[in-house]
């Protein structure tokens, strides 16, 4: 897959890619850095894949850090900002990629706190870090997007409708967003291959992915996925605020 962004488009932009240690978060965060922007690659716990992926921008002439943070510790979300105003002065492009809620061994309210609450709190912390016409995008799935009216697998509802609620408080703050000049952009994707819920999934339920790519005809990989989500970082904000990835037939409520 080749960058949808041409190189030096995005010199002097500053942006910050949240779960980007690994997977769809690292392609799009390498995207941007090739593009020009000075790029922060956030993780949890992946301190020495995120250590690899900013040496390789650096190698390759661009400019970026690592950010750990736990998004659902309020104090730890607070230090990443303070970092970023430190180091480069605040941030042009949001995109809230991290979210989970199948991992074993969470509390039963771990999805809820992660997609939705987490998410809020990331976007009040970010607010006063983006400038003028600067721009956020929300990560999610077409299972969690359409929940409300179109039944997903039951091994995914908890985490589905708890991106849901995560994207339905992040619509409602669109407004102050607008008056700040701020875009909001929610990219929602089919099942895409090579991630980790898709394993996830496809462990919990056997045969759950390779139905959907029949049903689909064909299902996004991480590269051109990735590619959707830079896209949108920078285009116009669509009609919605909505950039639905990949096949939406069986989907009702579009």
């Amino acid at each position: 897959m080749t960058n949808p962004l041409a190189a030096g488009s995005l010199e002097g932009k500053r942006v910050l890619v949240t779960g980007s240690s690994r997977g769809i978060g690292a392609d799009t965060v390498g995207y941007f850095a090739e593009a020009g922007a000075r790029v922060v690659i956030n993780y949890r716990n992946k301190e020495g894949r995120a250590n690899k992926l900013a040496n390789a921008i650096r190698a390759a002439g661009g400019q970026a850090i690592t950010v750990g943070a736990d998004l659902t510790d309020p104090a730890s979300v607070a230090t990443m900002f303070q970092t970023i105003r430190s180091e480069f002065g605040g941030l042009d492009i949001l995109v809230m990629n991290a979210s989970g809620g199948m991992e074993s061994g969470m509390a039963e309210d771990y999805a809820m706190t992660l997609n939705r609450d987490a998410q809020v709190n990331l976007l009040n912390e970010a607010i006063p870090v983006l400038g003028d016409e600067s721009r956020i995008v929300y990560v999610t799935s077409h299972q969690a997007h359409f929940i409300e009216t179109t039944p997903t697998m039951p091994e995914y509802e908890p985490v589905a409708r708890s991106k849901r609620a995560g994207e339905d408080a992040l619509r409602a703050v669109i407004p102050q967003l607008e008056e700040a000049g701020i875009g909001f952009v929610v990219v929602s994707g089919d099942m895409i291959e090579g991630t980790i819920t898709a394993t996830l999934l496809e462990r919990s339920n056997p045969g759950a992915l390779s139905a959907r790519k029949e049903a689909a005809g064909r299902l996004y990989n991480v590269s051109e996925f990735a590619a959707e989500i830079v896209t949108a970082a920078v285009e116009p904000v669509p009609v919605g605020n909505t950039r639905l990835v990949g096949d939406t037939t069986g989907f009702v409520g579009q």
